[in-house]
């Protein structure tokens, strides 16, 4: 999933892990990218219906609308079907994450993040 400097948007209902996740991608290499935020699903879908991104960067456990929902949502719409979403979450089981692979979720990482799991991942 190698990205030069795209754009990548950072779905999480937390200001500090929203900070720390951009940070990470910034020592990664990807400081170049433009970096965009939501705190939930609701407003990400709304950002989405009027910008378009790289790469989506998201939590599961957010008020409003859940990753979960908002992922299925995103796959639904052909306007971002296909772009590549990564995980980073505290909650997770093995269920779960069966399911979202189903919607090509294409990578899942347990918080804390660091930027050797963004380079591994992005590498990838």
């Amino acid at each position: 999933m190698r990205m030069e400097h795209g754009s990548i948007l950072i779905v999480d209902d937390s200001e500090t892990s929203r900070m720390i996740i951009k940070r990470c991608f910034m020592i990664a290499g990807y400081g170049e990218s433009d970096f965009y935020e939501a705190e939930d699903g609701l407003k990400a879908l709304s950002f989405l219906s009027r910008q378009t991104v790289d790469l989506i960067v998201s939590d599961l456990k957010m008020p409003k609308m859940d990753g979960s929902t908002f992922i299925k949502k995103i796959r639904l719409n052909e306007k971002t079907a296909n772009i590549p979403v990564v995980i980073i979450s505290s909650i997770g089981n093995e269920a779960m994450e069966e399911n979202l692979k189903e919607y090509n979720v294409r990578a899942i990482v347990k918080k804390p993040v660091s930027p050797a799991k963004i380079i591994d991942i992005m590498e990838e």
